[in-house]
């Protein structure tokens, strides 16, 4: 099992969880001692070292996944955050749909032979209720006018929940899932720091803890389920937003991305 995002919040805790129920857990982070030192902690079997918010770091990542594993069993795409300013990563793309989505995206199709040599394959994409409020602007994905936060995170979390949904009807023999953990005191957006990170201290005192936070993902990567492209919330299968508040009738990536998914 793979989980982005693990040396912190709910992915630290999914892969602790998942390590003590005797899986064999790779996690990738950023930091080289950070990482180290949570995979000596919760018995992770590998570590791998990427800033997943750069593709050709997660292109990278994905071929080290390849060269030193014969299959992958479940994939978790959990790492994310918030960023109340417009940035840019180094290879020019606005950093909260690279990270949250274009990442998710990437990994799980360059990691797809690995998945299909697995007897039950599942990847699983840590979404958000955000996508609730999301609307994908298909002219305009990466908010090069008129930048908002909140909504070019919302609209990276209704993609998650779409991508996930694609990847059931064209993989069929992948159980691909996504789902909202609920707001979990995790440090979210507090990189932003001002008064948004003021404020989610607030918020903080009255979220769910990590490890209460980490039980949806946990249900989904263990749980004996049978239907692909489903969404979750309170380890319970939900229904995400009615479809009127998704402005695309196709699937929301570049013509790019859509002409080499099947590899």
């Amino acid at each position: 099992m793979l989980v982005t995002g693990a040396t912190g919040g709910i992915g630290l805790v999914t892969a602790r969880e998942l390590a003590r129920q005797g899986e064999r857990v790779l996690i990738v982070g950023r930091d080289p001692q950070k990482t180290g030192r949570v995979a000596g902690e919760i018995g992770a079997a590998g570590t791998f070292l990427a800033d997943l918010s750069e593709l050709a770091q997660v292109q990278r990542l994905a071929a080290q996944v390849r060269e030193q594993n014969g299959q992958l069993d479940v994939l978790i795409n959990n790492a994310g955050a918030f960023y109340r300013e417009r940035q840019e990563t180094r290879e020019g793309i606005e950093r909260t749909w690279a990270l949250n989505h274009l990442s998710p995206f990437l990994l799980t199709r360059e990691l797809l032979p690995l998945l299909r040599q697995s007897a039950a394959p599942r990847v699983i994409t840590v979404a958000s209720a955000a996508h609730a409020m999301g609307r994908l602007r298909l002219d305009d994905p990466e908010f090069r006018r008129g930048y908002g936060g909140w909504a070019a995170y919302a609209q990276s979390k209704l993609a998650n929940i779409l991508f996930a949904r694609e990847l059931a009807r064209r993989e069929r023999g992948v159980l691909s899932s996504s789902l909202h953990p609920g707001m979990v005191a995790t440090g979210f957006a507090h990189n932003n720091g001002g008064w948004v990170s003021r404020l989610y201290g607030i918020v903080d005192r009255f979220a769910l803890t990590p490890e209460q936070g980490a039980q949806t993902t946990l249900h989904v990567a263990t749980a004996p389920l049978t239907a692909s492209g489903r969404y979750y919330s309170e380890s319970r299968e939900t229904t995400p937003a009615p479809r009127r508040w998704m402005t695309a009738r196709r699937w929301p990536c570049g013509s790019s991305v859509r002409r080499t998914w099947r590899t």
